[in-house]
Parts: structure tokens; C-alpha cells; sequence
């Protein structure tokens, strides 16, 4: 079976957050005085979290990106990543991760069925990433990559949000990882979702980003074998590994956008930056999985053609509270 939204789009991707909890602060992704958190009786029940990805996937979604918050904070997470990754159809169980708690759980991340991890990682300076983060320890997120690694996870992908007069001065020593590590590097153009005044002097262009690695190394278009996301992909000749830049300002991807996203709360939505959503909660209370398999198929036809980020009136919100 195959979700087709209203632009012809196939949407074959959920993104489920489990949290809205993060063990991180970083600067784009809530306001500086923090967000409320959900309750425990707000967030849903593992159990209904698989139910949601056991009909998504009844409808034709194969790839699951389990995200938060930072997901591995939630207890228990091993448990149901292992349940995700037993569903009929799900062919690509995945997982982003700001890499704090990676050392010590990169092995049962491992066995409970995750494919794939993509790190958060904004800087490879400890004074600047500390203050992106609002205090994080880049070495435990460098020593969570490399016990990834001897957990025999693929190389991983390392996001990395570009931000002009913080850590754009990185741009090629993140470019320079992908030389002799099979790591893909994933350069994103900052978004507002906080909504700070002057965010416009924070935004590089994806363009910019090409030109200035360009400027250095003979680049190469590149074709991953993954399924469809926003990136374009390229190579450093030679290169064991891969750059991507995602351009969500400058170059809108929503055409070939083949996602949908479910909050820890439970609400889903068609767009990152889309309104209210839908509150799966009503249909979760239901015994029928019709209902919610309708309320799922209605979240794909109302998927809206482009994102509104840039626009008067857009929102502010938490990347937290969504998942980023």
C-alpha cells in the first residue's frame, strides 16, 4: 500500500518523538528560559506509540526516525525500539541523538534493531559547543560516536546548524571528517523556530556552505541508496564519506517532502511548521484501528504543499516539544 498525499507526494516516513525532554539546552532548538514540560500523562504510552507506528505502517510508511527531545533520557526507550523495530513493513528503524548517553547505551541500541544513528553535533571546539549548548560535554558526545562504532553501527551522520559569527568558522573542518571516516556530514541552514530578533544575521545559505568547501576540495554529486530525504548530497573526490546540505530557508525541499511526525504528546502533524495538528489521543482510546488508521490518512491529505517558516505570523515553538 501507498500513502499518497494531495501533491502527489509518497509518504513513506514517521517521525516519532518519545520526549519532549532533552539533557541538552541548545540555543535554536528552545528559548533561553527553557519550555514546559508534558506531564506523564500528557506524553503517550509506549504502547501507544507502537500502535501508531504499527498502523502507520499498515498504510505504507517503512522508515521510522524515533527522535525528542533527546529520546535515549526517556526510560525504557530500549524496550520499545526493539517493538518498533519488529513491525511488519518497517524497513529502516533509525535514530537522531545529541550523542550525550550514546557511550553507554550505543550496544543495546544496537541489538534492540536501530539501523542507523545521526548525532547532533554543532561544534568540534569545547568552549563554542558548550556555549551552543548551554553547558553540553563535547567529548562524551565524541566518545558516544566511537562506541557506536565498536557497537558495529554503520558511520554515522553528524547534523551540524550552521550559524554565521558562531560555528560557520567550522564549516571545513566538519567537511575534512569525511576524508578518512565513512561519516556523511549534514550542514543545515539555521531555522527559526524560537523566533529571536535578528535571527536573519544567523542564517548561512546552503549555497555559501557548497562554495566555501568547494573553495578547498573538488566536490562530486552524490546519490545515496537511503531513502528520500531533504539533503543534496555530495563527495569530497576521494573522500571515505559524504557531505549533505540541507536548505530549508534558502531552497525549500517540500516537494519532495515524504514525511509526517507524531509528538511525544501525540499530536500529528504533515509539517514541521505546520499549525495545531491532530491529537491522536481520542483515536488511541478507541479499540477500532480503523479510526486511527483514517485520522492517520487524514494528517497525509492535509500535508500542506510548503512550509511557512519564514512567513508573518509563523509561530515560535520549541524544536523540542515537536521533534527536530
Amino acid at each position: 500500500m501507498a500513502l499518497i498525499d494531495a501533491f502527489g507526494r509518497r509518504i513513506n516516513y514517521l517521525r516519532l518523538s518519545v520526549t519532549d525532554r532533552c539533557n541538552m539546552r541548545c540555543s535554536y532548538c528552545m528559548p533561553v528560559h527553557g519550555v514546559s514540560k508534558l506531564s506523564h500523562g500528557e506524553m503517550l504510552s509506549y504502547e501507544d506509540m507502537v500502535r501508531v507506528a504499527r498502523e502507520a505502517a499498515a498504510l505504507g510508511i517503512e522508515k521510522i526516525r524515533v527522535t525528542g527531545g533527546e529520546p535515549l533520557v526517556r526510560k525504557g526507550v530500549i524496550g520499545l525500539l526493539e517493538r518498533l523495530a519488529e513491525i511488519p513493513g518497517v524497513k529502516e528503524l533509525v535514530l537522531t541523538t545529541n550523542g550525550l548517553l550514546l557511550g553507554e547505551m550505543a550496544h543495546s541500541l544496537r541489538r534492540a534493531g536501530v539501523r542507523r544513528l545521526n548525532i547532533s553535533l554543532d561544534s568540534l571546539n569545547s568552549t563554542t559547543f558548550a556555549g551552543i549548548t548551554r553547558g553540553g560535554d563535547l567529548h562524551k558526545v565524541l566518545d558516544g560516536i566511537a562506541a557506536a562504532e565498536v557497537a558495529g553501527f554503520p558511520p554515522v551522520k553528524i547534523n551540524m546548524v550552521v550559524m554565521r559569527g558562531v560555528n560557520d568558522d567550522e564549516v571545513l573542518d566538519f567537511a575534512s571528517l569525511t576524508l578518512q571516516n565513512g561519516c556523511t556530514v549534514r550542514f543545515i541552514e539555521y531555522m527559526p523556530t524560537v523566533r529571536e530578533k535578528g535571527w536573519e544575521a544567523l542564517s548561512v545559505p546552503g549555497s555559501e556552505v557548497l562554495e566555501r568547501i568547494a573553495s578547498h576540495y573538488p566536490l562530486l554529486p552524490y546519490v545515496s541508496a537511503e531513502m528520500a530525504g531533504p539533503a543534496r548530497n555530495y563527495k569530497i573526490r576521494g573522500a571515505a564519506g559524504a557531505i549533505g546540505i540541507i536548505t530549508p530557508i534558502s531552497g525549500h525541499f517540500c516537494d519532495s517532502c515524504n514525511r509526517i511526525r507524531v509528538t511525544a504528546a501525540g499530536i500529528a502533524k504533515g509539517c514541521l511548521f505546520a499549525g495545531e495538528g491532530l491529537d491522536l489521543k481520542p483515536y488511541l482510546r478507541s479499540a477500532d484501528d480503523g479510526e486511527l488508521r483514517e485520522a492517520l490518512c487524514r494528517v497525509v491529505t492535509g500535508k500542506p504543499g510548503r512550509h511557512h517558516m519564514t512567513d508573518e505570523g509563523h509561530e515560535a515553538f520549541a524544536m523540542s516539544q515537536i521533534g527536530g
